[in-house]
């Protein structure tokens, strides 16, 4: 079976209004804190900021 090694990537900017990088990283840091030593890809990411915004929403704390 063929793996592809995912690619390390510095922190993107966030794509939802009203978020800001640094809470997208603790978030991701609170969610992959067994992967900091390896870093984190595109995909964390990613998936770290969506799943920050639906917690936010489901708290219903206003996004600025």
């Amino acid at each position: 079976m063929k793996t592809t090694e995912k690619k390390v990537v510095p922190q993107p900017e966030t794509f939802t209004p009203g978020v800001t990088k640094g809470m997208v990283r603790q978030h991701a840091f609170s969610l992959y804190h067994d992967k900091l030593n390896r870093g984190l890809t595109l995909e964390d990411w990613v998936l770290a900021e969506k799943d920050l915004v639906a917690t936010l929403e489901a708290e219903e704390v206003p996004m600025r």
